[in-house]
């Protein structure tokens, strides 16, 4: 094995949803309507975790961990993950809709990878439904990948690297090395990494730089440098082999990773 096979997208803040706003959106909501205050930081600080866990960590938080007693008058519970899970999921629907614009260039890319070669795919921290909303607008924008999986098909979802394994599976992937995960939060990286992938992260379109694209243009350079910087910081400590701005710059860094894969690396 001496090249790459297939190249292995996220969805929200890599492929569509400049800024990953809408699992942000979505989970300020549904803490809001449960009385407690959940910031864009912390709805933000475990992105990418399958949606179901994503609540738990913010619940597991010491300050909302709080809020939750003084509204509720106990400690949250077992039954209270299941019943915001199951707000959420109809709730992150309404709000998928508005944001499931690709991301610049994204819609050319699928094409430009496999003129290569590569076969596409994504795993996501959404459901299946909500995979389903976002496979089917894409695919109206110019963009559908050769196969897509989320955690209720893998039996769970980041940092555990079931996704992506099963990818490999379903498409005969000589060996791990020979795929690329490619996302905009740690959680992405640890799932390349714990399936034996190398890993490139996002830093700004997605979740660590935060903003939407016109937002996002708009800082004074100073700004959009510390936010590259910070995002850049986040991935490289995950561990990311490779961090790029936007996913549809991604070429470049795919061709010095089979560079490194012909000279008998590794991830």
């Amino acid at each position: 094995m001496s090249r790459l096979e297939v190249v292995i997208f996220d969805w929200a803040g890599t492929i569509v949803d400049h800024g990953s706003l809408a699992p942000v959106r979505a989970i300020c909501e549904l803490f809001a309507r449960h009385h407690v205050v959940v910031d864009d930081d912390a709805a933000r600080r475990d992105m990418g975790l399958f949606k179901r866990d994503h609540i738990r960590r913010i619940l597991e938080d010491g300050g909302i961990r709080r809020q939750w007693r003084e509204v509720h008058g106990s400690a949250w519970s077992e039954a209270d993950i299941d019943r915001l899970f199951g707000e959420f999921q109809p709730l992150q629907m309404e709000v998928l809709a508005a944001h499931s614009k690709l991301i610049f260039d994204v819609g050319a890319l699928a094409g430009r990878l496999r003129r290569r070669g590569l076969k596409v795919a994504t795993t996501t921290g959404y459901t299946r439904p909500m995979l389903d909303l976002l496979l089917a607008s894409a695919a109206e924008q110019g963009f559908e990948p050769d196969l897509a999986m989320s955690p209720d098909e893998a039996g769970g979802g980041r940092p555990h690297p079931w996704m992506c394994l099963k990818i490999a599976l379903a498409i005969g992937l000589s060996a791990t090395r020979a795929a690329v995960k490619i996302g905009d939060t740690p959680a992405d990286v640890a799932e390349g990494l714990n399936a034996g992938m190398w890993t490139i992260g996002v830093s700004a379109t997605g979740n660590e730089a935060g903003l939407s694209a016109a937002d996002f243009a708009a800082l004074a350079e100073p700004e959009r440098k510390r936010r590259l910087q910070r995002a850049e910081d986040a991935l490289r400590q995950a561990g990311a082999h490779y961090v790029i701005q936007s996913a549809a710059g991604c070429e470049a860094a795919l061709e010095a990773i089979e560079e490194r894969i012909a000279s008998g690396e590794r991830p």
